[in-house]
């Protein structure tokens, strides 16, 4: 949950060239993490935990066989996208990556085109049955869909990658290398020498290697304890800090999520639906009423679920939902390599209030509360704690946790880049992004930043909601209830911020400059808080307390 920031063309092209390098230079562990691995366990039944995106280009569909060749040239880039899961012998350690002796990119891009007329309806039902579908763990989980047939001209991409490979903020450095700035880059080096698969281990050796790194875990502890001798009052200190923190996540984490339409066991379709919304004027709307582009998101988010509660006739009344909401933990060293540094915050949501400036209220503090309570530092110690607990105790608590109801949806906002990114000379017009479905949890919402737009992309269960159309209008309506609290000037055409190829042509980018591409920096400083526009919005119910919130002393 992050602001975005701007690069110049030349930035960006360093940037890219950086990220490019790093990607090499970061030497990640062929052995899954904690939580890496624990997205696996969480894979149950319908509740697929692959990430996806619908990528809209201007321009004309490349040949299938030139695309694959385009890709096939900077994989030695992304090795990983060439491996696959090994899995150790009677779940004795977490799997590993291995070369996979058997790979074709052919299997992993996948050829179709729009069923007649081609618009947005059309392509939105393609990707919810694309989104739908399992990875295949005998490959490389990942996939690539070229669509043709838009009814406007230009092609579309819909990709999806295994979330045990990639969390939001690395998948967005590597669109960076599969990218190009400019519509005619120059050539990427090739490898000094050709790709060759290393031997694949035995089922023998996966389980040795495992029994041996779980041997030398008591060496790791009492190394730690020799640290903690040496230096008592600064390990003291830090365990404090990171135990209220965990206590504070865990409180709010066990603390119920209360029952909705949208928590009920979900099946295995898939709806998909999009809103695309001009960045400048969330940072206009965050400006006059104080706060951040993200408590505009959520405030968004809370009055469009509200609205579409009480248009199923669910009693909103006190009704305070729980998101959860991850948030990036990847130290700038890291950006470029593979695998999840994710935390988690569990933000609450007033779908009981009507009030565009009175939501945008309640959101402002209770965020400025979770962001002082310490939740996300919790959570990253909770999730780092995985990588030193048993596989099999990893995958018992995965099946817990999906039987819990510990929150009502997921959130997530994405920095993104902002200027304009080309594929073999075509230029992106639009990135609409996808977040799993956990169990129980029949709606899911990504926000990605690109270019100047914000792509909302909403994930149901068809089963459960199959009307996720009406919450992407109720979506609209709330940005634009924001704006009016906000005193911010209507859109003239509500259509205005969205660049699809399927429902509008492209006169001109959004982005500040072209020919460069920047990933946003995860970081973000509120704008003062504006309290005399405020105060006339501050309004809570009796009795009503964020979901999860600890009481106070």
């Amino acid at each position: 949950m992050c602001d975005i920031s701007h690069t110049s063309g030349i930035g960006a092209l360093l940037h890219i060239a950086v990220v490019r390098a790093t990607i090499v230079a970061v030497a990640a562990s062929d052995r899954l993490t904690g939580l890496d691995s624990a997205f696996l366990h969480l894979e149950r039944d319908s509740a697929h935990m692959h990430v996806a995106s619908c990528m809209i280009f201007e321009g004309e569909p490349p040949g299938y066989d030139d695309f694959v060749a385009h890709l096939s040239g900077r994989l030695h880039l992304v090795p990983r996208y060439r491996q696959k899961l090994a899995f150790v012998p009677l779940s004795q350690g977490r799997p590993r990556w291995v070369d996979d002796p058997h790979f074709q990119p052919q299997f992993h891009v996948r050829h179709t085109a729009l069923p007649s007329p081609g618009g947005e309806q059309e392509l939105k039902a393609l990707c919810g049955r694309v989104f739908a579908q399992e990875l295949d763990r005998s490959k490389p989980l990942w996939e690539i869909w070229l669509v043709e047939g838009l009814r406007r001209g230009g092609f579309a991409l819909l990709a999806k990658t295994h979330h045990c490979l990639v969390d939001g903020v690395s998948g967005v450095d590597i669109t960076t290398v599969l990218f190009d700035a400019a519509p005619d880059p120059a050539p990427v080096p090739a490898p000094a020498t050709p790709w060759l698969p290393r031997p694949e281990p035995s089922p023998m050796q996966l389980l040795g290697e495992a029994l041996v790194e779980r041997a030398t875990l008591p060496r790791e502890i009492v190394r730690g304890a020799r640290a903690l001798v040496r230096g008592p009052r600064q390990v003291a200190g830090a365990l404090r800090d990171n135990l209220v923190a965990a206590g504070a996540f865990t409180w709010a984490g066990f603390n119920g999520a209360p029952p909705t339409p949208l928590n009920v066991p979900i099946g295995p379709h898939r709806r998909f639906a999009w809103v695309n919304a001009d960045l400048e004027r969330f940072k206009a709307i965050k400006n006059a009423l104080g706060g951040t582009i993200n408590d505009v998101v959520l405030s968004a988010v809370t009055l469009a679920l509200g609205a579409f509660l009480r248009d199923r006739g669910h009693d909103t009344e006190e009704l305070v939902l729980k998101a959860m909401v991850p948030v990036s933990v990847r130290a700038d060293a890291e950006r470029g390599a593979l695998g999840n540094r994710v935390a988690a915050m569990w933000a609450p949501l007033p779908v009981y209030e009507h009030d565009a400036g009175a939501c945008f209220a309640f959101i402002h503090e209770a965020m400025a509360g979770l962001k002082d309570s310490g939740q996300a530092v919790g959570a990253q110690v909770i999730t780092e704690l995985t990588g030193f607990a048993p596989p099999t105790i990893m995958a018992q608590a995965a099946r817990l946790q999906v039987r819990q109801r510990f929150f009502n949806l997921t959130v997530t906002n994405i920095p993104g880049p902002q200027t304009d990114l080309y594929l073999m000379g075509s230029r992106l017009q639009a990135i609409e992004p996808m977040v799993p479905l956990a169990k129980n949890t029949a709606l899911g919402i990504a926000i990605l930043s690109y270019a100047g737009t914000l792509g909302f992309g909403l994930v149901s269960d068809l089963d459960a909601v199959p009307d996720v159309d009406l919450v992407a209008a109720h979506l609209k309506d709330a940005i634009d209830a924001l704006a009016a609290a906000a005193g911010v000037p209507q859109q003239p055409s509500r259509g205005g911020a969205t660049r699809s190829a399927t429902s509008a042509p492209s006169t001109a980018a959004t982005a500040p400059g072209n020919g460069g591409a920047a990933t946003g920096v995860p970081s973000e400083t509120p704008e003062p808080l504006h309290p005399q526009r405020l105060s006339s919005h501050r309004r809570r119910r009796p009795g009503t307390r964020p979901a999860g919130a600890a009481p106070r002393n």
